[in-house]
């Protein structure tokens, strides 16, 4: 027995699977830039490492890759409209949204790191697979920086929604 699943039938069903927002940022010889996910998840705890889905078609999958390193800012309740900017959907510049003072850098290899994220993981690229439209990166994590509760954000049925605090 065969069964076929449509493009469509899957993104429709995915929609209605709650996950956790995060800005995946970097810098460094392949330029800056970041992204926002939500296809992210832990891998092992031995050695800390999350895996961060980016479609290989964006602009930006070559400067992730290129750069090696990255920060994975995970939002808070209150940053939706962040979510929202580096999603592109406000059309804000990528030089205009790294100009807001949110930024700081960290780790011995800077890289943007979102101050009031209320968890960041910094890291090297310690692999990739391309599966489909998309590259499985893992991210070995080399800091973390936890900065209080500030409630989450998830997406859930295309839009954002705040949880907790």
């Amino acid at each position: 027995m065969t069964i076929t699943v449509t493009r469509d039938e899957f993104r429709n069903a995915m929609a209605h699977l709650a996950a956790a927002v995060s800005i995946l940022t970097t810098d460094g010889p392949g330029g800056r830039c970041g992204i926002t996910l939500s296809a992210v998840c832990s891998v092992t705890d031995s050695p800390p490492t999350v895996l961060a889905c980016v479609n290989r078609s964006s602009a930006m999958h070559d400067v992730f890759i290129n750069n090696g390193r990255v920060a994975l800012n995970v939002l808070g309740g209150d940053q939706a409209e962040l979510a929202r900017h580096f999603s592109g959907a406000t059309n804000v510049a990528m030089d205009e949204r790294f100009a807001w003072d949110i930024w700081e850098s960290a780790g011995h290899v800077p890289v943007p790191v979102l101050r009031d994220a209320p968890v960041t993981l910094t890291g090297t690229l310690s692999g990739r697979t391309p599966m489909g439209s998309h590259s499985v990166l893992f991210v070995r994590v080399e800091e973390i920086h936890v900065r209080g509760d500030a409630g989450g954000l998830v997406y859930h049925n295309r839009d954002f929604h705040r949880l907790g605090s």
